[in-house]
């Protein structure tokens, strides 16, 4: 798995006539490397942080690391050296100096993050840069059947720690509670760190009766809080973990009580979600756009919405997931209709399809499914109950 993104680094470098790859971002860094490194407070990450360079035509990258132990075991030792600090002017010297026994003289470099220190040390090298976006999205895009078994993994764990979680959500829990159920079972299933704070958020009903936006649409996500949890509240779920260097996305909605049963309006705002999602899966296969799928949504529930799309604006219909926990393809944003039009699916690509069923008055459902497109149509690899709301 490691040999072919390696691969994939190198066809993209070559495609775009790049001398190298500069990595600081800790799932790009993964992604390029295969290293593991340990969670850490982000306030630490600067001085903890891993770099990672992909040289053109290389065999293998170059990792710097403050976790040596981290390293896969087939990176050859000369391509391992000690901790990169380029937020620090001596850190950021230090990787210049390595990185111009790495590359020619006035090397065309892609790099993800940019500390002003080693901006400064790659000006003085006559380094020109270029947003490291340009090679890792292509590369990312479609998925290897060894990437997708990880992804399926790490969703496993998330799920079966919900099974642990979803029947604590009763009245007088609270969400800090069921955070704290949640993180225990997924580091006992083997996870190797939770991915976002765990988000169980009670919904209002109405958009006026949640915290005020800039956009005006629904405040989600909102942190979880030592708040406990009312009888009939609708929680909406949303929870990502890490297995393998891989993220999951699960997404449910739930409503809290000892046996909570939706009303027939709740039921059918499940119904109309599950409508949007059969729709969309329904079109979806190699060769299609983005913007057919989305087209599919608003198609599926526009009897009942009046033609509005069925997800929340500041979000996306779908997105990917690999090494981070959204990333390309990404489905229904404010780049508009235009980029959607030339996003075209192909075997590998993973869509987390979120679909959001919202009557103001009346609150709405929202969950996550997890598909990863095949040669002829799509298959799944997320599998979790949607209780207590039954599918027709």
């Amino acid at each position: 798995m490691r040999a072919e993104r390696h691969a994939k680094l190198q066809d993209q470098l070559a495609a775009q006539g790049l001398d190298g790859l500069l990595l600081l971002g800790t799932s790009a860094v993964t992604y390029a490397t295969g290293a593991g490194a340990p969670a850490c407070d982000s306030g630490r990450a600067a001085l903890l942080r891993m770099v990672a360079v992909v040289v053109a035509g290389a065999e293998h990258p170059w990792l710097f690391t403050p976790w040596p132990e981290g390293a896969p075991p087939d990176l050859p030792a000369g391509h391992v050296g000690p901790a990169a600090v380029p937020d620090t002017v001596d850190g950021a010297g230090a990787l210049g100096s390595a990185l111009a026994d790495l590359l020619p003289g006035g090397a065309r470099l892609a790099c993800d993050e940019v500390p002003h220190p080693l901006a400064a040390a790659l000006d003085r090298a006559s380094v020109s840069l270029v947003p490291a976006a340009g090679v890792l999205g292509p590369a990312k895009l479609c998925k290897t059947g060894d990437e997708l078994a990880c992804i399926r993994q790490a969703q496993h764990v998330n799920e079966q720690a919900m099974l642990d979680v979803y029947p604590l959500v009763r009245p007088g829990v609270t969400q800090t509670d069921l955070s704290a159920v949640f993180l225990r079972r997924i580091v006992e299933l083997g996870a190797e760190q939770n991915g976002i704070d765990p988000i169980w958020q009670p919904m209002p009903l109405s958009r006026a009766g949640g915290p005020w936006t800039v956009h005006g649409d629904l405040a989600f996500p909102t942190p979880s809080a030592p708040r406990p949890l009312v009888e009939g509240e609708v929680i909406w779920v949303d929870t990502g973990v890490h297995v393998g260097g891989y993220a999951s996305d699960f997404g449910r909605t739930w409503i809290v009580g000892d046996d909570p049963q939706p009303t027939p309006r709740q039921q059918d705002q499940f119904a109309r979600w599950r409508a949007v999602v059969e729709a969309v899966l329904a079109v979806c296969k190699p060769g299609i756009t983005a913007l057919e799928l989305g087209q599919a949504a608003i198609a599926a529930d526009a009897a009942a919405s009046g033609g509005r799309r069925p997800w929340i604006e500041h979000f996306y219909l779908a997105h990917g997931v690999g090494t981070d926990s959204a990333e390309m393809p990404m489905i229904g944003t404010d780049l508009g209709d235009a980029f959607d039009e030339t996003l075209v699916l192909a075997p590998g690509m993973v869509l987390v399809l979120e679909p959001v069923i919202w009557d103001d008055g009346a609150a709405g459902y929202r969950s996550e499914d997890i598909v990863a497109v095949t040669d002829d149509g799509w298959m799944p690899l997320s599998d979790h109950p949607y209780d207590p709301f039954v599918p027709a």
